[in-house]
Formats: structure tokens, C-alpha cells, sequence
């Protein structure tokens, strides 16, 4: 396993300062947000109220439009740096509660999936969703209603119609504010779906639901039962309790590190470890407490 970094961790003004400041940490793969390749979009001049989406910002993660020039700029950047995209983020809510809000999300993945290849990766990853209407990681209650879950399998399926004619793999990841609430439904996901297209995004954060903190290690054991044979990517955060995604960086908080970097060696997990949920300020501590844990598998 090598150490990743997501992109928008650097809030540099340019593509290349950003990728600078991802190779000055030594890290050499990263989880690309198009956030960094500084795309406005000037025609919306106020708060979209569905997405939340300011007038004057680039989408974090979602743009409109793409073109090859850019995305040729971008892979002979990180060629220079011998930085590897290890995934490219198409994070949109697939269940949100407004059909035209999904469609639109499904458009933009469209954009990305489109130019993933000569930006440098085939693996895209997604937020499953949650029927929150403001924020696609908050909870909510209809989250495990059975309409949710069919919302999921559609946007899934068109999800993956893109995958297939583009050559590419999609990412999920368990996570107990989203329809994808628990490693069992990630399986039941897989296992609905039948495509070796669609993998796993493992985070050792997110999976602890209120009051499990104390039993990290047999929710990890499970996660890993039910998950480590279709890991694609791994992330390297932290969580301050139980019952939310983790949003701490990681070492910084509860996560039995020792444990679940064992469960993912022990999976055959080879690539990326993405850090996130950190600072600028905190990313040489981060690479520092990783690199020390990764020792014992080196």
C-alpha cells in the first residue's frame, strides 16, 4: 500500500499548485476532484436552493462540461510530478428526494465518465445517497425505505450503463449516513447488481453505527468478510464517534488504525491509502503516522 491524498485537500490556485503541494508531502497518488482544474460556471448568478451550489465556485467534484484540452493539460501535470490518479470523484446524491436533482447528477457523471481515461483512471467513486435534500451525507429516515432502495438500483443501473460503455469501474462506499448504510447492504448491492464494475471504496470510519464504537474490530471483521474481495480503492481518515462518517484526519481520532490496516493487508488490498478530512496544516503529521503503520507491511 502507498499513501494518496485527495486533491482539494490544497487549496492552491492552480492545477499545478495543487500537484506541487501533493508531491512536496512525497505522496504519489491522489483521488482527483475537478474542483482543481478551476472550473466557474459565471451564468449561475445565485444559490441553486435544491444543491446548495454558490454563484462564482467551481463544482467540487461535478462540472458541466469538460473538454481534451484540459484534461491533457491535466494527465502531462501529474505525468511531470509521476502522480497516478488512483480515482477520480462523481460524487452526486443518487437518491435524492427530486427526480430532476438525480438526473442532472447522473448527466455529470456522464462528463467525467466521458473523459476519465485521459485524465489517467478508471475507477470512478459515488455517494450512494441519502434522502436528505441538503447535504448527501446526513442521514435520514427514509434512507432504508424500500423506495430509497429502488431509487439506488435505478440510478446504479445507469450508473454502470455508463461504466460499460466507457471501460470503467464505479466505487461505492459503505457509509452509515447514506442508502449504503452497513457493509451488508454494500453486499447486497454487489450482489443485485452482478458487475464486476462495480467495487468497493473502504474506509474504516464509516461504518460504526450508534453505540458500536467499543466493537470496532468485529464490524471491521465483518466488513471485510463481506467486502475484501472487490476493494478498489482504501481511505485513511478518522472519526470522533459513532453513528456519522468519520471527519477527523487521520491518527487523530478513535479508528483502531492497527487493526484495520491489518484487515486490509490481510485482504490482498494493494494501492492507494487516500487521505482526507485533513488540513493542509495536518498533512505531514498524517504521512508521517501512516508511514509508520505501513512499516509492519513493507
Amino acid at each position: 500500500m502507498e499513501i494518496g491524498i485527495f486533491t482539494r485537500t490544497f487549496e492552491e490556485p492552480t492545477l499545478e499548485g495543487v500537484l506541487d503541494a501533493v508531491a512536496a508531502h512525497g505522496i504519489r497518488h491522489v483521488q482527483f476532484n475537478t474542483s482543481c482544474l478551476g472550473i466557474v460556471w459565471p451564468e449561475r448568478n445565485q444559490v441553486n436552493q435544491r444543491s446548495g451550489e454558490l454563484a462564482g465556485r467551481p463544482h467540487s467534484d461535478m462540472p458541466d462540461a469538460l473538454d481534451a484540452v484540459l484534461c491533457d493539460h491535466a494527465r502531462k501535470q501529474m505525468d511531470a510530478r509521476n502522480i497516478k490518479m488512483a480515482s477520480l470523484s462523481g460524487t452526486y446524491n443518487m437518491i435524492h428526494p427530486d427526480a430532476a436533482v438525480r438526473a442532472q447528477g447522473l448527466r455529470r457523471l456522464g462528463v467525467l465518465a466521458a473523459h476519465a481515461a485521459a485524465l489517467g483512471t478508471d475507477l470512478l467513486t459515488l455517494c450512494t445517497g441519502t434522502r436528505n435534500p441538503d447535504n448527501m451525507w446526513q442521514d435520514h429516515p427514509q434512507n432504508n425505505s424500500p423506495q430509497a432502495w429502488q431509487d439506488l438500483l435505478l440510478a446504479m443501473e445507469q450508473a454502470l450503463a455508463l461504466a460499460e460503455e466507457h471501460n470503467l469501474r464505479l466505487g461505492i462506499e459503505p457509509e452509515v449516513s447514506n442508502v449504503v448504510n452497513s457493509p451488508r447492504k454494500a453486499r447486497d448491492l454487489l450482489d443485485t447488481m452482478r458487475s464486476d464494475r462495480l467495487t468497493i471504496v473502504m474506509d474504516g470510519a464509516n461504518v460504526f453505527p450508534k453505540g458500536t464504537i467499543h466493537r470496532q474490530r468485529e464490524i471491521l471483521d465483518e466488513a471485510f468478510a463481506l467486502l475484501g474481495d472487490r476493494i478498489a480503492l482504501a481511505h485513511a481518515k478518522d472519526l470522533s464517534r459513532d453513528g456519522e462518517a468519520g471527519h477527523e484526519a487521520a491518527g487523530t481520532g478513535l479508528l483502531d488504525y492497527d487493526y484495520y490496516l491489518k484487515r486490509l493487508h490481510q485482504s490482498g488490498y494493494q494501492g492507494a491509502l487516500v487521505l482526507h478530512s485533513l488540513t493542509p496544516a495536518q498533512a505531514p503529521g498524517c504521512v508521517a503516522f501512516l508511514q509508520e503503520k505501513l512499516r509492519a507491511y513493507s
